[in-house]
């Protein structure tokens, strides 16, 4: 499995550089050292594979040696381009220690390797905290991460991932079968979002093309988090029909690799539905 996910984000670039060095104009940079094509396609052949060997020193030493070529650290700076993984960092620093013969999974490796979900699945738990004996049970459904799972895939084409966001969350709003239903907007990834956000200006992204950076740093990220928290928040009410305006809508943000604040925020939605319940039943 950890070879998989090593492989998949070296090879997304290995192809990306050989892309770039064919069609930019600054193509030099994007050229791949001759020895290090040889290391590129035999892993693209291993990666072909059906049977995956096991992850071992000498095939840790090659993917790293890849890593190491600075056509590919270029290419990687390009990464959001190719929808190159963001376990992929985490990975590469690990390579040796994954290779490692007596080598024993952490629970931070388990997080970054992100079991790809097919069809729809659910996944049952219990509330977290004080209220973590209650008996309750959440049903969570996952209807699949990757966008070629997804059903209502063919609204999307043509568009960019923060447009499909949008567009899919307009589509959710809408339906019937939701009308009466409570939304809390996890926007995760949010440790991505601060480092991208100083260096891609919001605004090339059409849904934001009216935000205005108001300084740096620490001071940006929140600027900039509260603006998209706004635009979800507009969206919303936007969607909502008079009959759907009192349904509980809440945002928070979060990052999945982080158990701590994982389980805060689920606290939180535990809390707010908790008190949405006990105000519908006369009790608040």
């Amino acid at each position: 499995m950890f070879l998989n996910r090593a492989l998949h984000g070296v090879l997304i670039l290995y192809d990306g550089s050989k892309e770039f060095a064919q069609n930019e104009a600054d193509s030099s940079k994007y050229v791949i050292f001759s020895e290090n094509k040889v290391i590129g396609e035999k892993l693209s052949e291993i990666g072909s594979r059906l049977d995956f060997p096991r992850l071992n020193r000498e095939l840790a030493q090659e993917i790293e040696t890849l890593w190491k070529d600075s056509a590919i650290q270029e290419t990687y700076t390009r990464g959001n381009e190719l929808q190159v993984p963001d376990c992929t960092h985490y990975f590469m620093e690990n390579l040796q220690r994954l290779s490692d013969a007596n080598y024993i999974p952490t629970k931070e490796d388990v997080l970054y390797s992100r079991v790809r979900t097919t069809g729809v699945v659910e996944i049952q738990f219990s509330p977290v905290g004080e209220n973590k004996k209650s008996g309750e049970v959440y049903r969570l459904f996952d209807v699949g991460g990757q966008r070629n799972e997804r059903k209502w895939i063919h609204l999307f084409e043509g568009k960019n991932r923060m447009m499909e966001t949008k567009e899919l969350f307009d589509w959710v709003l809408k339906q019937p079968c939701f009308e009466k239903t409570s939304f809390m907007l996890l926007l995760n990834k949010f440790d991505i979002f601060e480092k991208k956000v100083l260096k891609v200006p919001l605004n090339v992204c059409q849904w934001f093309k009216d935000y205005q950076p108001v300084s740096t740093g620490k001071q940006e990220m929140e600027h900039a988090y509260e603006f998209v928290k706004k635009k979800f928040e507009e969206l919303y009410f936007q969607s909502s029909g008079p009959d759907r305006v009192d349904r509980l809508f809440k945002i928070y943000r979060t990052n999945a690799l982080d158990q701590k604040l994982v389980k805060k925020t689920f606290k939180l939605v535990d809390e707010s539905l908790r008190r949405r319940n006990l105000f519908e039943a006369g009790l608040l």
